[in-house]
């Protein structure tokens, strides 16, 4: 009998509270995972949740005008979601990729099928923080996610130009200045109509929005995006 050393010396682990489980995500975790899961009614523009089926949009966006067109997260930012994103942004947890992947085609393939997208990219790094965390943890999540739609994954198409302040150490006022001109768009063999952007949170939606821009002002003409998980907004 052939002995997965892998197995051993790496056992497999639940992505949401880090604790060995043979078959990833365990029970507890799931039902909170489940309670966290978006669901309808939600905001048309950014997906959060609202309160009554009638109202369009979350306040946020029924005061503020995005730049992308449409978009979604798979759950709350909140915990145990919270703490799995932040293992696989900061500590190297780059398995939990296809783990989310699975999840969000499982519950969302058929919206982002009707959006449509012509390719998927993911929002970049600068190439400084980038050489210093080791990996972009939006482009691992975009390329499994290119993988189970069998969609075109192109993670060259959007440069951060500028390295910007962590928006998390910013306030509500300073975000969206934070990102003035923070990205660029371009080379495209073949401008796509339709773009769907990947994030690990969506937040305010600023950064998204300033990627938005990016790549319609290089001839893009709809744009969405994808979270793991959505915050509380402003």
């Amino acid at each position: 009998m052939k002995i997965n050393l892998k197995k051993i010396f790496w056992p497999d682990t639940c992505p949401m509270c880090g604790k060995v489980n043979a078959g990833g995500l365990c029970a507890p975790c799931r039902k909170k995972a489940e309670l966290l899961r978006i669901r309808e009614p939600r905001c048309m523009k950014c997906g959060k949740p609202v309160r009554y089926p009638e109202q369009e949009y979350c306040p946020d966006c029924a005061r503020i005008r995005h730049v992308y067109d449409r978009g979604t997260a798979l759950w709350l930012h909140k915990e145990p979601v919270s703490a799995s994103v932040y293992r696989f942004k900061y500590h190297n947890q780059r398995c939990y990729a296809g783990f989310y992947a699975a999840e969000i085609v499982k519950n969302h393939e058929r919206l982002i099928r009707g959006w449509a997208p012509e390719v998927i990219t993911a929002v970049p790094l600068h190439p400084g923080r980038r050489r210093k965390r080791g990996y972009n943890q939006a482009e691992l999540l975009a390329r499994e996610l290119g993988s189970l739609l069998a969609l075109p994954v192109s993670c060259r198409m959007v440069r951060r130009v500028r390295d910007t302040e962590p928006q998390k150490k910013l306030d509500n006022r300073k975000r969206r200045k934070n990102l003035e001109k923070a990205f660029a768009a371009g080379g495209f063999r073949r401008i796509p109509r339709s773009v769907l952007v990947v994030d690990d949170i969506y937040t305010t939606g600023n950064t998204i929005d300033a990627v938005a821009g990016a790549l319609k002002e290089a001839g893009v003409q709809k744009v969405y995006f994808l979270t793991i998980s959505i915050g509380q907004g402003y």
